[in-house]
């Protein structure tokens, strides 16, 4: 099982919305999520910074190209664009990749 780790930041004054529409996560999000592999996903905040980590049961490629090819995700990045500033890796369509430097099993 691969790793995956991401960093972003919430707007200005927006992490209440942010969480909001979170706990509000469309149904059809989650299942794309869960169809490109992607399980034991958990996002932190640090005042608005942001760190996501989820695993890929099928490669973090896979997850990335289905994810990249879904109308659903350019739906959600929309939707999120005015409370959220991320980095897209344009390769990949994805947040650029976080580099692994430690890992305790």
């Amino acid at each position: 099982m691969e790793r995956m780790a991401w960093k972003g930041r919430i707007k200005p004054g927006c992490k209440a919305e942010y969480i909001r529409r979170h706990d509000e996560i469309w149904p059809e999000m989650k299942q794309l999520l869960k169809s490109a592999g992607i399980c034991n996903y958990t996002i932190f905040a640090n005042g608005d910074e942001l760190f996501g980590y989820y695993e890929c049961e099928q490669g973090i490629e896979f997850a990335e190209r289905t994810q990249a090819q879904s109308p659903i995700v350019d739906k959600w990045n929309a939707y999120m664009s005015d409370i959220l500033e991320l980095e897209m890796d344009p390769v990949t369509g994805a947040q650029p990749k976080l580099e692994p430097v430690f890992r305790l099993d």
